[in-house]
């Protein structure tokens, strides 16, 4: 130890490699100073990274903070109506009901879905669908207040900012993958790989969990913009969290008159989606409903999804050969069309809700109750659960598992009119069943067995 309680060096010691004799420091070589020297002034690569790359004078935190609040709200809102409507496939019922193999706890929540009131699948879906519509401008307006944050630079200066960096290659990934299968699915466009249901839910948790974590470490900052107010931060000031640029141009709108051309987006794009939800007169509006499934007018001039060509329904299935099997309690009937249309027939004024975000306005239902069904195998009093099969050879829930509580419902029908006439062949003929609260593709057309209280 020396007399100031430093360590020793040896001669040879790095140490005092850069020390001149008397104490002093020796000056490093010329060259290796002047390559440090570059190398600081350098600063990040010519592009994107530096901050003069980005020119809009309207980038900046209070534009961010206002768009992120807007997406706070309306992303909440669609996670959970997307879990509302996962929950009504009720998934834990049957194999048949599940397009989500192993999913495990994602499935935590889930609960039995209730027939009343009959509208609640057509409102929660409706909401999903037209708000992730309207979300697209805010979404995108977002995406570009935030975008030299994507190129910052260095890429990483702590593990907490590589966590947020993280985070957000994912938010944005997940944003894109959530939104664009959502809108190709209203469009029934499946042209992504695997099925939608599958793909959209493993995809929404992916994409929540990163939102998480980004709220979590950008809230507080957005909040205290907000109270601030929109003036614009000195650009390298913390404040501006490097979205201010430093060499702006000349603006061409206030940013006040961007947050009103992305409203003005997003209303256009509600008037055009909306009525398909809606009903009535503004169905004229919904541009964006699919299209090309027009079944003209009429009682059977309703909105369909699948016709019967479309999966493979042939003559011979529905003609008079056909049977609907009852099944259940070791017991089994078969009823001809004629002895189906000659049971007690029961109405039923209930809509249908596609996941596409399309419904019908109240249809009037004609048909036999499956509480009557069940009963014609000795299971009437407490009606189970029932699996439904469709003579349908292609498509999706080609059968489906309704729980007890559907069942029993007095609403719930094997429908084989609607709106005074007999069914069409593209609306299920000759028997389809009708339940209420239940998603559209849970009604299941050209119905040719029901087995009461057995595993699917």
């Amino acid at each position: 130890m020396d007399a100031n309680g430093g360590g020793t060096t040896a001669p040879g010691d790095p140490a005092r490699a850069g020390a001149e004799p008397g104490g002093g420091r020796r000056p490093l070589p010329a060259r290796l100073r002047s390559g440090l020297a570059s190398g600081r002034s350098a600063g990040p690569p010519r592009g994107p990274s530096r901050p003069e790359f980005w020119r809009s004078p309207l980038r900046g935190p209070w534009l961010t903070a206002v768009l992120g609040i807007v997406l706070l709200f309306g992303i909440t809102v669609l996670f959970v109506t997307g879990l509302l409507s996962y929950a009504a496939y009720e998934p834990d019922l049957a194999a048949v009901n599940d397009q989500t193999p192993d999913k495990g706890w994602l499935g935590f929540y889930l609960f039995s879905w209730p027939t009343s009131p009959d509208w609640l699948y057509r409102v929660t879906q409706g909401v999903h669908v037209t708000l992730g519509i309207v979300l697209v401008p805010v979404l995108l307006a977002k995406l570009w207040s935030v975008i030299p944050k994507l190129f910052a630079w260095p890429p990483v200066r702590s593990a907490a900012q590589a966590v947020e960096r993280v985070s957000l290659l994912l938010l944005v990934g997940g944003a894109g993958f959530e939104f664009v299968t959502g809108i190709l699915n209203v469009q029934l466009h499946y042209i992504f790989p695997g099925s939608f249901y599958t793909l959209h839910l493993y995809g929404a948790w992916v994409f929540i969990g990163a939102f998480v974590v980004h709220v979590v470490f950008r809230l507080g900052r957005a909040v205290r913009t907000l109270r601030a107010g929109p003036r614009q931060p000195d650009p390298d000031s913390e404040e501006a969290a490097g979205l201010v640029s430093p060499r702006p141009s000349a603006p061409t709108i206030s940013r006040r008159g961007a947050l009103g051309m992305v409203g003005l987006g997003s209303l256009a794009l509600f008037v055009v989606t909306a009525g398909q939800s809606v009903g009535g007169w503004f169905r004229r509006t919904a541009l964006l409903a699919p299209h090309g499934q027009d079944p003209g007018t009429g009682p059977n001039g309703f909105q369909i999804n699948k016709t019967a060509a479309s999966v493979g329904i042939r003559p011979s299935d529905i003609g008079p050969a056909w049977r609907l099997t009852v099944r259940g309690a070791g017991r089994q009937i078969d009823l001809t069309y004629d002895r189906l249309m000659g049971m007690p027939q029961h109405e039923a004024l209930l809509p249908i809700a596609c996941v596409e975000g399309w419904s019908t306005p109240d249809q009037h239902w004609s048909g036999v109750r499956l509480t009557d069904l069940a009963a014609l195998v000795g299971l009437g009093t407490h009606t189970p659960q029932v699996l439904v099969e469709s003579v349908q050879r292609g498509g999706s829930f080609s059968s489906v598992v309704l729980s007890d509580r559907q069942a029993r419902d007095a609403r719930s029908l094997l429908a084989v009119r609607v709106n005074g006439a007999v069914l069409s062949r593209d609306h299920g003929y000759p028997a389809r069943v009708i339940v209420p609260g239940a998603p559209g593709v849970h009604n299941t057309k050209w119905v040719t067995r029901l087995t009461f209280g057995e595993p699917a």
